[in-house]
Parts: structure tokens; sequence; C-alpha cells
């Protein structure tokens, strides 16, 4: 969660940093040096400003992604270890190697396949998976496609839904910062042709989303784990 944190708050410092920029700063900065790599090719303003959006849009994607991939790694060894050693504390070299083995095709699997095989294995079923699956094929269009939304992304109904978790406010207290409130599915909805596109509210949104489906996972390890540990008697060697 730390580093999902660190990610949203740079996040939020280059929302900040770009709402500040002034074109004339811009100009300043590219004429400072008195050359240019490749003068012909130079971007004005308004062009590195539509292109700055659009890189930040799949870095936090793609980074966001990563993350996920690495979450689910992570847990999945875990869960392979708990698994091949009854939850014992102590872990021999046999069953350190049979989890290394099943773990080596964990995360060789796709995306799909991972969440297949958490489920086949270890009866998790990740709550958030068509959230992340989305998200996965909001990357894909973007570094391949251009950002069009294509055919293998789209459901039958042609359409790619993207579900973000947001906060519903219940109430609030005396101080600003004191919200009460619930997490509630947000739909963002893109057609067969359109371009994906995330305002800079919902770019944060997708970095809650992936913290909420992380949380989700840890609790479910860890009710793996205490329900494997229970079933060999407390973990006794």
């Amino acid at each position: 969660m730390v580093g999902l944190q660190r990610h949203f708050d740079m996040l939020a410092f280059n929302l900040a940093a770009r709402e500040r920029v002034a074109e004339e700063d811009y100009d300043r900065l590219v004429h400072a040096p008195k050359i240019m790599p490749a003068a012909k090719t130079h971007q004005n303003f308004e062009q590195m400003q539509a292109y700055a959006r659009d890189l930040l849009m799949r870095q936090v994607i793609g980074d966001g992604m990563n993350l996920t991939v690495t979450v689910l790694n992570n847990a999945h060894f875990f869960l392979a270890l708990v698994k091949t050693t009854n939850a014992k504390s102590q872990v021999s070299q046999e069953a350190q190697a049979e989890a290394q083995k099943v773990q080596q095709a964990f995360v060789s699997a796709p995306l799909d396949q991972k969440f297949n095989k958490l489920e086949q294995d270890y009866g998790i079923m990740c709550e958030l998976e068509d959230s992340i699956t989305s998200l996965g094929f909001c990357l894909q269009a973007l570094l391949h496609q251009k950002g069009l939304v294509k055919e293998p992304q789209a459901d039958e109904n042609g359409e790619l839904v993207v579900e973000l978790k947001a906060l519903k406010v219940l109430s609030r207290g005396a101080e600003s910062d004191q919200v009460k409130g619930k997490l509630v599915d947000q739909r963002k909805v893109f057609r067969e042709g359109d371009m994906i596109a995330f305002n800079d509210m919902e770019l944060q949104l997708v970095l809650v989303t992936i913290a909420s489906f992380a949380d989700a996972l840890f609790k479910s390890v860890s009710h793996f784990a205490k329900s494997v540990k229970d079933q060999s008697g407390g973990g006794a060697e």
C-alpha cells in the first residue's frame, strides 16, 4: 500500500503542477539552451499539454497494472507456501521447492489465468477482477491501438466498462477532513471506436480502485491461511 500511496501523491503533485504551468515559462525554458535536438519537430505549448495529459494517463494506468501484477504474484507465493506446508511455521526445502515451482507457472501466466488459478487452487475470488481486467484492456488500447477501443477490448454489447471505486460521503464532521462514507462503484463506459480518456479525478480513482482490490485480496489471503491453519490443528509441527 505504501507504493500505491506514493503513486497517488505523485499523481496529485503532477496534476497540481500542470494546473499552474504557464505558456511563457514553457517557452522560456525551451529556448534557454539556445539549441534543440530537432528544432523542426518542436511542439508548442498546447500540443505539449495534450501530450503530457496522454502520457500521464498511460503512466498511471501502466504503473497501476504493474503494481497489481506484483500484488497478485506476492499473494500467490504466500498462498502456495501456506498450502504446501499446511500453514506450519517451518518451511522445508521440499515445500519451498514445490511452492517455487507453482509460483513460476503463476508468474508467467497472463492476467486472466492468474485470477482463474487463485479461484481454482485456493478458492479465492477477487471481487474487483472485472475492474482490473477492464483497466488492462484500457492499457492494451493505449499502448497498441493509439488509445482506440477495438473489438478485442469490447464485450458482447460493444462496450468496455470500467468500474472505479469512489467514496460516497454519508456525513461530515466539524473538521474538513472528518468525513464518513463508503466505497461505491462509478461506471465509465467506452464504446467500440471510442478513444480511452480519463479525467483527473478518474485517474485518481484508478489508484483508489487498485488499492481496494489489493486490500480485499490481502484479506482473502489471510482468511485462507487461517482456515488452513485451523484445519491442520493450529499449525503444529
